[in-house]
């Protein structure tokens, strides 16, 4: 065994040298993608395709990553950590590139779905090896560490790229994106094989019953399916660039640090406990693109929902993983992600149904009372259920 594949120790400092490098690859995985969430629907509503195009965009490359979620465990047990890793930030920057030749629709939506393959392969494949890698009584400040760096992507890359749009367009942004995946490519020979012994036949929705592992998910899905709404159609929403620009800045600034707040503070105080509160602050701020024309409500929506949209992903994560053996660390992954990227993909595609009828301020109330339907569970959970 190489020294790269023994694992951490207990007493071995959180950030050891794996971890750097996995961070710098989730680094630049993460603004390849984010510099594009919000731009391709643009970019297909610029070019003809601005009614069911932008949430099938969206929608696409996220439910294209539900499947692939379905099979990273496998994937993770038979080739392991590097060789996964590798294969994810191959498919989300080579397929960047032939967004630069076609305005297309069905290309665009397939090339969507290559990159929702690779994203899913990076997101799972990254949780796990956290998880795999921290000792347990340090994975929620681990997990919230993690969620500080993968939220800088998404600081930067939301606002950024619909900025750059009128600076030096569509296919330069597309060219950044490419390069910014593969770059890190060779920072993957760094990352372990396989650490822990991860059960190879494991399926992701086998065997949930009575393991806590349904109801973070299914909660945390009604939260994702109002971030893919925002981020899709908040620009077009708003038909203000530069407001659509600061509130996603908002939502995204404020992610990381609620996920790392509540990843330190659930390690003390319970993760099931901060879990409503979390989906509480979701709901209000979703509750705010209901005013799409103040620029104030706007704002402060972004800025709630941010605090809980972050603070909702690990504590739903954590929780889960609490309630797992570290042979099902991939399946947790996989399943968190599943609800995760679902959720997203759904909402996309649902809201863009919807809202040719209704219009946005109903679409967006709509949005509001979905996520509000998750904190009856998590009050209940928070009161019946093992907090950490």
């Amino acid at each position: 065994m190489t020294t790269c594949e023994v694992p951490v120790e207990r007493s071995a400092p959180l950030l050891g040298r794996q971890f750097l490098r996995l961070l710098v690859i989730v680094l630049g995985s993460g603004l390849s993608m984010y510099l594009l969430t919000s731009v391709v629907p643009l970019y297909l509503a610029a070019n003809g395709s601005a009614g069911l195009g932008p949430g099938l965009s969206t929608g696409a490359m996220m439910l294209s990553a539900v499947a692939m979620e379905l099979v990273v465990p496998r994937m993770l047990a038979r080739w392991g950590y590097r060789v996964v890793l590798g294969l994810g930030l191959i498919l989300m920057g080579l397929p960047a590139v032939a967004l630069m030749f076609t305005t297309s629709l069905p290309i665009v939506v397939l090339i969507s779905m290559i990159r929702g393959a690779g994203l899913a392969i990076n997101v799972v494949g990254a949780v796990a090896l956290i998880a795999d890698i921290t000792p347990a009584h340090r994975r929620g400040e681990a997990l919230g560490l993690y969620g500080v760096v993968v939220g800088v992507p998404a600081v930067i890359g939301l606002p950024l790229g619909v900025y750059l749009i009128n600076v030096i367009g569509y296919r330069a942004l597309f060219a950044i994106a490419a390069v910014l995946a593969l770059s890190v490519l060779g920072l993957v020979v760094g990352i372990p094989t396989r650490t822990s012994a991860e059960e190879p036949h494991v399926k992701v929705l086998h065997d949930l019953r009575g393991n806590g592992l349904l109801m973070p998910a299914f909660v945390f899905a009604g939260v994702t399916l109002a971030a893919g709404i925002s981020i899709t159609f908040l620009p077009l929403a708003a038909g203000n660039h530069s407001l659509a620009a600061t509130a996603l800045f908002l939502q995204a600034a404020t992610a990381p640090g609620a996920r790392w707040l509540a990843g330190r503070y659930g390690d003390r105080l319970g993760h099931a406990r901060l879990l409503p509160l979390a989906l509480l602050s979701a709901t209000l701020g979703a509750a705010g693109l209901i005013f799409i024309t103040t620029p104030a409500a706007v704002i402060a929506g972004a800025t709630l929902f941010g605090i809980g949209f972050g603070a909702a992903q690990n504590l739903t994560l954590t929780m889960m993983y609490d309630r797992a053996p570290t042979s099902r660390y991939g399946q947790v992954s996989a399943l968190w992600n599943l609800a995760y990227d679902g959720g997203w993909g759904i909402g996309a595609i649902a809201f863009g149904t919807v809202v040719a009828t209704t219009g946005y301020p109903l679409a967006f109330a709509l949005t509001a009372a979905t996520v509000a339907l998750g904190i009856l569970p998590a009050l209940k959970a928070s009161r019946s259920l093992p907090s950490s």
